[in-house]
C-alpha cells in the first residue's frame, strides 16, 4: 500500500481497466468488509491484474491502516491517509491522479451483487455514449431504494428528510415522482437529472472532464452537482442489471451536526444551481 498519491497519469495506455475510491471516516468495520468482500467477488468476473483500489481515509487515528494490513493486505490498493477529515467529494478528488479506463466511486457501506462489475463494464462498451451509471438497488431488508431524482425542491427535501411519516405519506405520489419511482425500475433509463454518489461508475475521461467534485461542499449535495455538470457533455444511464444494496443515508436521523450540514450544502447547491421552493 502506497500512503500518498503518485503523479496524475491520464494516458490510456497506462490506465487499468477499471479503479475504485471508496472514502471512510471512523467506519463501520463490519460494513466496510462487507463492501471489500463484495468487490472481491465482482473482481473475479474480470481479468487479473486489471482493477486498483484506492481508500481515502479521513480519519485522524490509524485503525483504517490496521484493518486493511491485517485483512486485505493481497487486494491491489493504496491508502491515502493523514489530510484529516477533508470532507466526501475532496477526498474523492484524491484518487483522480489515478484512474482506469472506469472509475468507480463507492461508498463503504454498499455490497455490490456480483456481477456488477462485469454488468456495467458490458453496458459502457455497448453505449459509448454513457459517461455515467447508477445502478438499481436495495435496502438491506430488501425493500426498493431509489438513488435516480429530479432537480429537487426545497419541499421534496423536507418532506424525506425532516417531515413525520404521516405527512410523507400524504405527500406520497410527489415523493415517488421526485424520486423517480416509475422510471427506474427493470428497464435502462437515460439521462435521470440526478444519481446518487454512493455508487457512481464513470467512463473516467468523462470524470476528468467534469473535473470530479468541486470543493464548494463538505458533505451532502456534492453528487447532485456534479450529475447537472456532466449532463453538460455525457448521458448518464440507470442500468438495471447493474445491482447493489446500500444501507447508508437518512441525514436527519445522525444528529445535528449532520442536519446543519446537510442544509448548508442544500443552500450552495440551490446559489450555485438555482432554486426551486415548491
Amino acid at each position: 500500500m502506497n500512503n500518498h498519491a503518485s503523479n496524475t497519469d491520464h494516458s490510456i495506455e497506462n490506465r487499468p481497466l477499471l479503479t475504485v475510491s471508496i472514502v471512510t471516516f471512523n467506519p463501520d468495520f463490519v460494513e466496510l468488509s462487507q463492501t471489500l468482500d463484495s468487490l472481491k467477488i465482482a473482481l473475479n468476473r474480470l481479468e487479473k491484474n486489471c482493477f486498483f483500489l484506492t481508500i481515502i481515509d479521513n480519519s485522524t487515528n490509524s485503525s483504517v491502516s490496521t484493518f486493511l494490513a491485517e485483512n486485505y493486505r493481497h487486494l491491489p490498493l493504496r491508502l491515502i491517509h493523514g489530510h484529516g477529515n477533508i470532507g466526501f467529494g475532496r477526498a474523492h478528488n484524491l484518487a483522480l491522479n489515478r484512474v482506469g479506463q472506469f472509475h468507480l466511486i463507492l461508498n463503504p457501506d454498499i455490497q455490490l451483487h456480483p456481477d456488477a462489475l462485469a454488468n456495467a463494464i458490458t453496458f459502457m462498451g455497448s453505449n459509448p455514449q454513457c459517461g455515467l451509471i447508477s445502478p438499481y438497488a436495495n435496502w438491506p431488508n430488501g425493500e426498493r431504494q431509489y438513488l435516480c431524482k429530479r432537480f429537487p425542491a426545497a419541499f421534496d427535501l423536507f418532506l424525506r428528510g425532516f417531515a413525520p411519516s404521516l405527512v410523507r405519506n400524504f405527500f406520497s405520489n410527489r415523493l415517488k415522482r421526485y424520486e423517480m419511482q416509475a422510471e427506474t425500475q427493470n428497464i435502462v433509463y437515460w439521462n435521470p437529472p440526478i444519481v446518487s454518489g454512493c455508487f457512481m461508475f464513470f467512463r473516467s475521461e468523462i470524470l476528468l472532464q467534469a473535473g470530479g467534485f468541486t470543493d464548494s461542499y463538505f458533505l451532502y449535495f456534492e453528487d447532485f452537482d456534479l450529475s447537472l455538470r456532466v449532463h453538460k457533455f455525457s448521458e448518464i444511464a440507470y442500468v438495471p442489471t447493474v445491482r447493489v444494496l446500500h444501507s447508508g443515508g437518512n441525514a436527519s436521523k445522525k444528529g445535528l451536526w449532520h442536519i446543519r450540514t446537510f442544509i448548508k450544502s442544500a443552500i450552495t447547491f440551490y446559489t450555485i444551481h438555482g432554486s426551486k421552493l415548491i
